[in-house]
């Protein structure tokens, strides 16, 4: 048995941590059995979008799938199911079918249901950085080429469960001071999307663990320096660059609130501060997003 239900809704005008409307509910029966609520700082590029679905009681297995990617739903304590599903920087404006697929004892039952992304336009920052930065000499390229496939792989393998757990927390209590998907113009040259968000913390700041997870990778890199990358599970995962020192190892486990490193002035830099990037499936998108739909605006104490 297969069920499908078609919903269209517009969700653009959601304001922060919104639980949105009801997107859509598949029906046997007459009874509704499978309903879908989206919720989302903004329906644009470079956002965060969290459904949480109601399917039936018996259900096994709820999945979202957008962009052709699938996104396995946690279950709640309550009856529900929660899946994350990130807009790239460079997601075009339009509608975005998705689907909601839930497995149950009696067969399939799928909502399907449309995003509508709207435009956003993003600042342009210039920045003078050391030159062997923006344009690497020729020994540097076997280096870059390898760092790039190691982290294309840590991406392409998150756990198969969520790490995560309860709220997110900022990394540090410091604001945040550049724009997540600013165009920067290197030297007057080469530009580059700026892929996280930049917090104004000195030398030293410890860096806590925004939520529960695995380090992939703790290690220097070429353009973002001292690295740290976690595995948050199903294919969520945090990136802190610029460290001056590491306090967590590769395969350590961490917890909300622990300390994995200080901040620095490490790899392509104007100077000290943290730079942070989080990433949905491979979608890139701002940390600041996450914090307002399953986090707090605060570090831990």
């Amino acid at each position: 048995m297969r069920i499908v239900a078609t919903v269209t809704t517009g969700l653009a005008a959601l304001h922060v941590a919104s639980p949105g409307p009801v997107a859509g509910a598949a029906q046997a029966g007459g009874a509704p059995v499978l309903t879908v609520r989206t919720a989302a700082r903004a329906m644009q590029p470079g956002e965060l979008v969290v459904y949480t679905i109601t399917p039936p009681p018996d259900a096994t297995q709820v999945v979202v799938t957008a962009f052709g990617r699938p996104s396995t739903a946690t279950q709640a304590e309550d009856d529900t199911w929660r899946a994350l599903v990130g807009l790239d920087l460079d997601t075009k404006p339009g509608v975005i079918p998705t689907s909601v697929t839930a497995t149950t004892a009696a067969g399939v039952v799928t909502v399907t249901h449309d995003l509508t992304v709207v435009p956003k336009r993003f600042p342009t920052r210039r920045l003078k950085v050391n030159p062997a930065l923006v344009d690497p000499p020729p020994e540097a390229i076997e280096r870059i080429t390898r760092e790039t496939a190691r982290t294309t792989d840590i991406y392409g393998s998150p756990a198969g469960r969520a790490l995560w757990a309860g709220p997110f927390v900022r990394p540090v209590r410091d604001p945040a001071n550049s724009r997540f998907g600013s165009r920067s113009i290197f030297n007057g040259g080469r530009s580059s999307p700026h892929t996280g968000a930049d917090f104004l913390s000195g030398t030293g700041t410890p860096i806590q663990a925004p939520n529960h997870g695995r380090i992939r990778l703790a290690d220097s890199l070429y353009f973002s320096g001292n690295t740290v990358i976690i595995d948050h599970g199903l294919g969520l995962f945090s990136l802190f660059a610029h460290l001056s020192a590491f306090s967590v190892m590769e395969g350590d486990e961490v917890s909300t609130g622990d300390v994995v490193g200080l901040v620095g002035a490490t790899g392509r830099v104007t100077g000290p501060h943290l730079h942070w990037a989080v990433r949905v499936n491979g979608a890139r998108i701002d940390p600041l997003s996450l914090l307002s739909v399953l986090g707090t605006s605060a570090a831990r104490p």
